[in-house]
């Protein structure tokens, strides 16, 4: 199994493709630059099977649409999110970008962390809330790696004054959820470089002490 990050945007947002061997691939955050996204796609032969969202904010979303409607693929979001989709207000791209995002409904919502699958693919879902409310990460077990979406960073953990965040559950979602996984479990962050699990449990001041 493969992935490749694709910093997207204006804010350089992570978009993850995962795949596999027989070239089947999952999307993860297509925030910006659909264009982009379909050029990497095409050079590597790779084709899409669905698009999983960590949480709605708008730098995590912009090329959802242009993307589901190019492959026809399902968009996955969790519940308490749902209609960030729709509205600028709650995705926040009418205060931050100074345009709007009105996307079409999700086609599959997240309620639970039932592992989600998809071909050889086997997601582990992890409800991390803090950063937005229907912040996920989604674990790859076979892989060793979880995309941790705006909830942890290398060095740092995601913003907690905007709508919806919470700085004491994002602090108990981290700890509970991410740093319970195995010590050499690579985290694939929505903004920024990769990093493991034991360097930010050594070294994230955010996290010492709590």
């Amino acid at each position: 199994m493969n992935y490749k990050q694709l910093p997207l945007g204006p804010l350089q947002t992570n978009c993850y493709i995962v795949w596999n061997d027989q070239k089947e691939c999952l999307i993860f955050d297509p925030g910006h630059e659909g264009n982009k996204i379909q050029s990497f796609l095409k050079n590597e032969g790779l084709k899409p099977l669905a698009i999983l969202l960590t949480h709605a904010h708008f730098d995590h979303i912009g090329a959802v649409d242009n993307v589901r409607e190019l492959y026809s693929i399902p968009v996955y979001v969790h519940e308490k999110e749902a209609e960030w989709l729709l509205d600028p207000a709650l995705n926040g791209s009418g205060r931050f970008m100074g345009e709007t995002i009105r996307l079409k409904q999700a086609d599959k919502m997240i309620n639970s962390e039932n592992p989600i699958h998809f071909s050889s693919f086997t997601l582990e879902v992890f409800e991390t809330p803090g950063h937005s409310p229907g912040s996920v990460s989604y674990y790859l077990k076979e892989r060793n790696i979880v995309i941790s979406g705006d909830t942890l960073f290398m060095g740092s953990i995601g913003r907690t004054d905007l709508p919806g965040g919470n700085q004491t559950v994002l602090m108990e979602s981290i700890h509970r959820k991410l740093l319970s996984l195995d010590e050499e479990t690579i985290v694939l962050p929505g903004h920024g470089p990769e990093t493991i699990i034991s360097q930010e449990m050594d070294s994230n001041p955010f996290l010492n002490g709590f």
